[in-house]
């Protein structure tokens, strides 16, 4: 085995700098730090820079298999934000320019160091210790110099060893992403079927019903107050150790929201005790709840499949048999722009529950809602049980992770045929 530095088996480039009075509608996508997300660059607020800044910022220039480090974040009780945060980059995202508060590794010697495995590399504790112990700053964000991040040096096995554990975590990787394209693909269908019925009004035997000032006959507008429960969230105090030390009960913040994969959430990010529920605002509700964010960033969305409690930042809405999860979770979804426009406050936007229960939901026939119930809740449950495909796929690499990169699982005697990715000159 050899020993390198990254500064000398890699290149590096930082994030630019640009003015965000410089984007526009389109153009040139930019990853930015809230874009990485389990390990994949992902799209959600996206930003763009005309064509025309191209000569300008080449250099931030992002291609296919580049792995980019937040080098700005939190500290590692807020995993969501933490600095050091790992993505590859896909074909998806090959050309987009790199934002500021990341760097991009290249490998630049692939007879000596896969890229492929120096991105499963930098997954270990042992990268992620490296930059959480070398990371400078206050209480609430920390910084990692890139001068630090090129120091990491650690052991490497043969490239052949190397490309051989890749291969075998790159399969998983492949797995699940092929899972979140089908829920991509169904969460899309749910929506479009939804569309179709109750905001184009073309259900199942529209032509037959007259409209009385918009609204099919014998439809109606119902106050949220008088449509089904709703509740707010509350923060166990941080300063008793007890209401979180060893907690089993999902408590939510809308990062949980904005960072999830799909609709559906099997767990947050933090967890608090049943003591710490009680001791606070924060109130349980039951599984297949909507969650709805309602500070600052209003509108996310979210499922939770166990019973659940939240912070301050969100509206949880209870279905009930007039307005079922899949028709309920969609009318919350596509309501987020009149969600926005309602929302006051002086330091930050705020849908408040006393606006929300004013609000009116538009209320179809028992008929309509069950025949849109029965054709949903089968596409609902496909996506559920791609969601837990996942979810144990991922447990199942990320037992496998530590064992390939140590060298305690053995790969010397595994005959595996590589695809043809992994041997690409700059992007194994």
């Amino acid at each position: 085995m050899n020993s390198y530095r990254l500064d000398s088996v890699c290149d590096f480039i930082n994030g630019g700098a640009w003015s965000d009075t410089e984007y526009a509608h389109s153009g040139i996508h930019v990853v930015k730090v809230t874009n990485l997300s389990d390990g994949r660059v992902t799209r959600g607020d996206d930003n763009y820079l005309p064509f025309s800044k191209y000569e300008e910022y080449k250099q931030h220039e992002l291609i296919s298999g580049d792995i980019v480090v937040s080098t700005v974040g939190s500290h590692p009780t807020q995993p969501g934000s933490v600095v050091g945060r790992v993505a590859l980059v896909s074909v998806e995202f090959s050309g987009s320019f790199l934002n500021q508060n990341a760097a991009c590794i290249r490998v630049n010697k692939p007879n000596l160091v896969s890229q492929r495995y120096l991105f499963y590399l930098a997954n270990t504790v042992i990268f992620k210790h490296h930059i959480e112990s070398r990371a400078r700053g206050s209480a609430n964000q920390v910084r990692m110099a890139i001068g630090e991040l090129k120091k990491f040096e650690v052991q490497y096995p043969s490239i052949t060893e190397q490309k051989k554990i890749a291969a075998i975590l790159s399969a998983y990787d492949e797995m699940i992403e092929n899972n979140q394209r089908r829920i991509a693909l169904l969460e899309k269908m749910t929506e479009e079927i939804y569309r179709e019925w109750f905001v184009r009004l073309r259900f199942p035997g529209h032509e037959k019903v007259k409209k009385v000032k918009g609204v099919p006959e014998g439809w109606k507008l119902v106050k949220l107050e008088h449509a089904f429960k709703f509740t707010g969230g509350g923060t166990p105090t941080k300063e008793v150790n007890r209401y979180w030390d060893g907690g089993d009960v999902n408590w939510f913040t809308p990062s949980n929201i904005t960072g999830a994969n799909g609709i559906f959430l099997e767990q947050s990010g933090e967890q608090c005790t049943e003591e710490g529920l009680n001791n606070s605002s924060a109130k349980i509700f039951p599984a297949y709840s909507v969650m709805l964010t309602s500070r600052a960033t209003i509108g996310a969305v979210g499922i939770n499949l166990t019973p659940a409690c939240t912070n301050q930042g969100f509206i949880t809405c209870i279905p009930n048999a007039q307005y079922p999860l899949p028709y309920l979770y969609h009318w919350i979804k596509l309501a987020k722009p009149h969600f926005e426009l309602l929302s006051g406050g002086a330091t930050f936007a705020e849908l408040t529950k006393g606006t929300f229960k004013r609000i009116e939901i538009l209320t179809p026939p028992e008929s309509i809602i069950t025949e849109f119930v029965r054709i949903e809740s089968p596409l609902f449950k496909a996506i559920e049980n791609h969601l837990r495909a996942n979810s144990k796929l991922i447990e199942t690499r990320d037992k496998l992770l530590p064992r390939l990169i140590s060298g305690k699982l053995s790969v010397d005697h595994l005959d595996i045929q590589f695809p043809p990715g992994m041997e690409e000159s700059a992007c194994v």
